[in-house]
């Protein structure tokens, strides 16, 4: 009996091997059988400060903070060597690159000491798909417990990074709706109460956003922070760990087409080699899964495409569940998925994958290597460089700041003539390079991003996407661009800097700005919030040896003379905080177009904004016009229930705003009184089909085509391609050229066009009575995916228009100017629809 005593105290002790004291497994921490709950966030971050507190094979790092206050954290694990000198893995693995945050070399991958493959888990991007998070703690675990062998034998060339919950105020919101009202015994039943998740549920972050979507543009400040990250590590392996429905099995790379041209051989090796070793261990269990459906490696903005962009392997995995299954559920099928089934499959591919990459460590670094000296001495595409005309600074800067955080180099200084495709005519023309110019070289470490990012027209081997189907930047930013078969490289990074003061004109009459970005929205919102009369000009003019354009701002010295902190001295702190130009003029009298005291100047109303929030909203919707608010102008917004609209005085604001949605109330007897009366009703994707044809509004539904005889064969079809019937339907996301009416105010700072991206085949008539200020004719198609039935709706129709009603107005918005946050020039758009239009 003492000798067995003695034996487990002797194995016991080479186990810890250098641990003060023995490591507690996740239920025992937690006090709980893991899956038995869901685990509060706040109780996450707690286990893993006791890991790394007993633990010197881990390293937490703290990236930042959700909206909510959330800690966001990362999670370093290895050997004893790999932890004590982190920092120069990192730089040894940005070396590999050449990234210039790096320590580029060429010496051969020998002269690398000791470098471990890197291999980072994201989990619970999505807040109610809220197992991986879950799972997140069992696999951490399981590679720091000292009695498994295998996993340290895995960390012996692999260092893993674990990023526990990417959406931690989503995941919240999911489990505290989950565990106040589930029963004591999980009822299965799907139907139950603990399987309906009340508006808007717990996928999105606190904006309402989808992170999974937001990998590369970036707008919400989870993915800011997390990116920064990443991109001064990019590792050689990523995975992303996901929900689907209860009735689906579990889903594993290979990947489905289309996958973007430019993904290497490597990459969709090294999939397969990761699926096949997942394979093995689900067969062994007996668990179900499927490969190569559904998830496409095309749309850049991703947890698997912009790794795979960035030179990693990057792979979703996704288990059945989500925010229906709770702690049980019977699915379709009628057998009970658990919490605990949905744990132990995302913890086994996880450690499959680390299993394949640390048995493949050596090619996966040397691949890496390969990708990043490839892409800048023979970068993919026939394009070599990208020519941003620099005619408008706050554009620039804007598109300048999207590149820095990806890591995309760019610069200006460049004076020449050259040859090249127009994105805004789609001809190959001569054009002159200027020093204002952005000039991107696609002989660049990130070339392949660079190129999927600007491409003009993405290649899309099937037409059964996940996602949208283009995205290119010029279009999406409205800056005009030219793509050049030539390489022409940059002479410096300086960015241009707006100009404060044009010129030194003591006591001034008024500023002027031109109204052309989202910074001079950020700059009137700014004003009108320290109570400034502004107004602006509904006619372009010239003074003082400049144009202005119509829409440009004049702030006066007459009205504003007691403003809090001075007149100039205000305007123009507030100016260089929005990053816009501003311009001193000595005189009313201009010296083309209406002087500053004409009737065509017209004052702007600061405007009281009531946006439509709830049940039946797009919370998506929602969520990009709160953001837009809140964080990209810092204005005020209150947000009202569709079914409290109510309860509200009608004269105690000036602007109701209906996301896209399903609506029931609108377009009634007190909305059309209260437009009437000088209100303003902004309609937005389906709101505005909501309104169409009811009695009041001019607008009305554009009938189909008419269609010739029949084709007798046409209900012929196979039924394995019954998946693929509404593809001639679809448009899951294109660009099409909308014709401006840029003397409108919803066109101010806009040149007669338009670039929008359309999501559906919704197109309305012309009005009679209204302005259709920016209408699609036949031939305004520009690129990505469209079905043939879809694409011939799409022709001569509005897509925004005003209608004037009494003293108020009713503005349709039939696409979504601000989607996903990233429609950079819709902003503006939009911005019209608020502050300029009805005054």
């Amino acid at each position: 009996m003492k000798k067995s005593l003695i034996l487990l105290l002797l194995l016991t002790g080479m186990q810890l091997n250098g641990f003060t004291q023995k490591i507690q497994s996740p239920s025992e921490f937690l006090g709980y059988k893991l899956g038995d709950q869901f685990t509060p966030h706040y109780r996450v971050v707690e286990y893993y400060k006791y890991l790394a507190s007993v633990s010197k094979n881990i390293k937490l790092q703290d990236y930042g903070k959700t909206n909510e206050g959330r800690p966001l954290f990362l999670a370093f694990v290895g050997s004893d060597s790999y932890i004590s000198r982190l920092e120069e893995i990192r730089k040894n693995n940005m070396s590999l690159t050449g990234i210039k945050d790096g320590l580029y070399t060429s010496k051969p991958l020998e002269g690398l000491k000791d470098q471990p493959v890197l291999v980072w888990f994201s989990y619970n991007v999505h807040g109610n798909e809220s197992v991986s998070t879950e799972a997140s703690l069992q696999t951490v675990f399981d590679l720091l417990d000292p009695a498994n062998a295998r996993t340290k034998a895995w960390l012996k060339n692999t260092l893993v990074i674990l990023d526990p919950c990417l959406n931690p105020d989503g995941r919240e919101r999911y489990v505290n709706f989950y565990n106040p009202i589930k029963n004591a015994v999980p009822n299965a039943l799907p139907f139950a109460r603990e399987h309906m998740e009340p508006w808007p549920g717990g996928r999105a972050n606190h904006y309402y956003f989808d992170l999974n979507r937001d990998w590369v543009w970036q707008s919400q400040v989870e993915s800011r922070q997390r990116l920064a990250v990443y991109n001064k590590w990019l590792p050689q392996v990523h995975v992303d760990f996901h929900e689907q429905g209860i009735n689906n099995p579990y889903y594993f790379a290979p990947a489905a087409e289309p996958y973007h041209q430019d993904i290497s051989k490597w990459q969709r090796e090294f999939q397969t080699i990761i699926g096949k070793n997942n394979a093995r261990y689900f067969d062994q269990n007996g668990w179900m899964y499927f490969t190569r459906e559904n998830f496409d490696l095309l749309y850049p903005s991703y947890g698997d495409t912009y790794p795979v962009y960035n030179g990693s392997i990057g792979m979703t995995y996704e288990q059945g569940g989500s925010g229906r299954a709770g702690l049980a559920v019977i699915n379709a099928e009628g057998d009970t998925l658990t919490l605990k089934d949905r744990i132990d499959h995302h913890h086994t591919s996880g450690l499959s994958t680390l299993e394949a990459a640390s048995q493949h460590a050596e090619q996966a670094i040397t691949e890496f290597r390969n990708y990043f000296t490839s892409s800048k001495s023979n970068p993919p595409g026939d394009y070599k460089s990208y020519i941003i005309k620099g005619d408008n600074t706050e554009k620039i800067k804007s598109l300048a700041a999207l590149l820095q955080r990806n890591g995309i180099e760019f610069g200006f200084g460049v004076s020449k003539g050259a040859q090249g495709y127009n994105y805004f005519n789609g001809r190959s023309e001569s054009f002159r390079v200027d020093k204002t110019d952005m000039v991107l070289s696609a002989h660049q470490p990130k070339s392949v991003l660079l190129k999927v990012l600007f491409e003009p027209n993405t290649f899309v081997s099937d037409s059964a996407t996940y996602d949208i189907t283009a995205w290119s930047l010029p279009y999406a930013h409205g800056l005009q661009a030219y793509a050049t078969k030539e390489s022409i490289k940059p002479e410096t990074t300086l960015i241009p800097e707006s100009t404060v003061s044009a010129s030194k004109v003591s006591n001034p009459v008024a500023y002027i700005a031109n109204w052309n970005s989202i910074a001079d929205v950020k700059f009137l919102a700014e004003l009108l919030n320290n109570s400034f009369k502004v107004r602006y000009s509904e006619i372009p003019f010239e003074t003082s040896g400049r144009r202005f354009s119509a829409g440009s701002l004049i702030i006066t010295r007459n009205g504003n003379s007691t403003v809090i902190g001075g007149f100039e001295r205000t305007v123009n702190e507030i100016a260089k905080k929005s990053g816009i130009s501003l311009f001193a003029i000595p005189t009313a009298f201009v010296d083309k177009g209406a002087d500053l005291g004409s009737s065509k100047v017209r004052f702007i109303k600061k405007p009281r904004v009531v946006v439509v929030g709830g049940e039946s909203v797009s919370s998506l919707s929602l969520g990009e016009i709160w953001h837009f608010f809140e964080q990209e102008i810092g204005y005020p917004v209150t947000v009202v229930r569709p079914q409290d609209l109510n309860m509200i005085n009608w004269n105690e604001f000036d602007v109701l705003i209906y996301p896209d949605g399903n609506y029931s109330e609108m377009g009634n007897e007190k909305m059309l009184q209260w437009i009437r009366g000088g209100g303003k009703l902004i309609a937005m994707k389906n709101a505005v089909s909501e309104l169409a044809g009811k009695k009041g509004f001019d607008l009305k539904n554009k009938e189909d085509a008419k269609k010739g005889d029949k084709d007798i064969y046409e209900d012929l079809k196979a039924y394995e391609q019954r998946e693929r019937e509404n593809v001639s339907t679809n448009i899951p996301g294109a660009i099409y050229k909308v014709d401006l009416d840029n003397t409108h105010p919803l066109g101010f700072g806009f040149p007669n066009f338009y670039y929008t991206l359309k999501l559906d085949d919704k197109v309305y008539k012309y009005m009679t009575g209204g302005w259709n200020v920016g209408i699609i004719k036949k031939d305004n198609y520009v690129t990505g995916f469209v079905g043939v039935q879809a694409k011939k709706k799409l022709t001569d129709g509005l897509i925004f228009g005003v209608q004037e009603m009494g003293n108020g107005s009713v503005v349709y918005l039939a696409d979504n100017p601000l989607f996903r946050g990233f429609w950079e020039n819709g902003k503006l758009l939009f911005s019209n629809a608020v502050f300029m239009v009805g005054h």
